[in-house]
């Protein structure tokens, strides 16, 4: 299988946008453990579909990338939205589960819990759009 690692990070314009995304905060940094290496790619977005309005689908098709590891945050929004849109682009899809993350949610006065949106959220995406597996069954691979 060959390999092609890039990170994709957010910065939103969006007036909802959570504050942990703005730019120049702490939640919008790379973290320490996961830095990219030199050769590695950086693709700044500013939607939840990684491939609106960036190069990522160009990137990885100029490098004949099929199968695509998602992991990181918001389940609900980021992962949700690149999911579909990377299986609607015909790549194979695999969510790494306990690899993201996702928040308390609420709608007209009830909330939801954040586990319950992570289930139902990996759930949809197992259905159809990606094979979901937590990280010690994706590693033993």
């Amino acid at each position: 299988m060959k390999s092609c690692r890039s990170y994709i990070f957010s910065t939103f314009r969006l007036h909802r946008a959570p504050s942990f995304f703005l730019p120049e905060t702490e939640g919008q940094k790379i973290h320490d453990h996961v830095k990219p290496l030199e050769n590695e790619k950086v693709i700044e977005k500013y939607y939840p579909n990684s491939f609106r309005e960036t190069k990522l689908l160009e990137y990885l098709k100029s490098h004949q990338v099929t199968d695509l590891v998602f992991v990181g945050m918001m389940t609900h929004m980021c992962i949700d939205a690149t999911v579909r849109a990377a299986k609607d682009l015909g790549f194979n899809c695999t969510v790494i589960g306990d690899a993201t993350a996702t928040k308390d949610l609420e709608i007209n006065g009830s909330d939801a819990m954040a586990a319950d949106v992570q289930t139902a959220f990996l759930a949809g995406l197992n259905f159809f759009c990606a094979e979901v597996k937590m990280t010690k069954d994706y590693i033993a691979i």
